[in-house]
């Protein structure tokens, strides 16, 4: 049988296909490829119900054992508003901030599918690009069935940490 071409997939298709990519992604673990030193500047994956697929800034501030650290969000206040939320995460939801993207990565316009991370509500979402209005984004995120509009400069391509290294996913081209 003959592999699919990509002009072959209806838009509902490679939605749903997209979805799924992205939920599996934002569902695992990360792979622990990188031990931590106090004062490391982190992304700490959300794996709260509603939050999943998110990542927020932090600074770790002490390993706790082999496998927890504990970490200072930058975003993220404690319940009484009083100061920056500090607790203990698993490795297994930390990953090194992502390099800077260049700058002309995006004046190049992202594209109709291109995985994204958006900044809102104090940190990173991921999902994909699914449409385009004036000089709005529109963006899926499959973990909360939302699709809002962002101006360009909230949004950066998705990149995953994976066996110690940044990797872009594949960008889709129509």
């Amino acid at each position: 049988m003959a592999p699919i071409k990509e002009t072959e997939i209806n838009p509902e298709e490679r939605h749903t296909m997209l979805s799924e990519f992205i939920k599996s992604i934002a569902f695992k673990r990360q792979q622990i490829t990188k031990v931590f030193q106090k004062g490391d500047e982190v992304e700490v994956a959300s794996q709260v119900y509603g939050f999943i697929g998110s990542y927020y800034d932090a600074t770790i501030l002490s390993p706790v054992g082999a496998y927890h650290y504990t970490i200072k969000y930058k975003t993220l206040l404690t319940a009484d508003e009083s100061g920056p939320l500090e607790e203990m995460v698993s490795a297994a939801v930390i990953r090194p901030v992502p390099p800077q993207q260049d700058e002309t990565m995006s004046q190049n316009g992202f594209r109709l599918y291109d995985m994204v991370d958006v900044f809102a509500n104090d940190g990173w979402w991921f999902g994909f690009i699914s449409g385009k209005i004036g000089e709005e984004f529109y963006v899926y995120f499959p973990t909360t069935a939302d699709n809002i509009a962002y101006p360009r400069h909230l949004l950066r391509y998705h990149q995953e940490w994976a066996n110690g290294k940044w990797i872009y996913l594949p960008k889709t081209r129509n």
